[in-house]
């Protein structure tokens, strides 16, 4: 994937990917990124996928799930107000995306029990608890379907 990608794209890109791990809440979109590395959108988004093998929206949503998670095992949330604080305006796009990333719906992954994980150490929490997008193919063969 890297090969295809000139290196001083990659420096941009990375600008753009730190600011969707650091902004991830806030309204970000295809242009507002593609401004951050220097690009236009269209070859900014070609080159993020070539670069990390998924588009920039879905990174984003990956972003906003993974700390969504975090926000719902504290339990002092509600579903909705967690969708707001992680930068999604849309409840129903929100519970779609999460559900597809994480198996379970957001008020099925708060309603469980989550004390388990208050011993392990935030970096390996994160790294365990990280949503991973798998290919369509990839879970057919899990399911015993391909």
């Amino acid at each position: 994937m890297l090969a295809d990608v000139e290196l001083d794209d990659l420096r941009r890109l990375r600008r753009a990917r730190d600011a969707m791990d650091r902004d991830y809440a806030s309204p970000l979109d295809v242009p507002a990124l593609a401004r951050v590395a220097l690009m236009s959108s269209g070859h900014f988004s070609r080159s993020f996928r070539a670069a990390y093998g998924e588009t920039p929206y879905n990174y984003l949503m990956t972003r906003r799930v993974e700390r969504a998670k975090a926000l719902l095992r504290r339990g002092d949330l509600s579903v909705t107000e967690v969708c707001f604080a992680v930068g999604c305006t849309s409840l129903g796009s929100f519970s779609s995306r999460f559900t597809a990333l994480v198996g379970v719906s957001p008020s099925a992954y708060r309603a469980r029990p989550h004390e388990s994980g208050a011993p392990i150490p935030a970096c390996v929490a994160k790294y365990l608890t990280r949503p991973v997008r798998k290919p369509p193919r990839a879970r057919e063969e899990r399911n015993g379907d391909g």
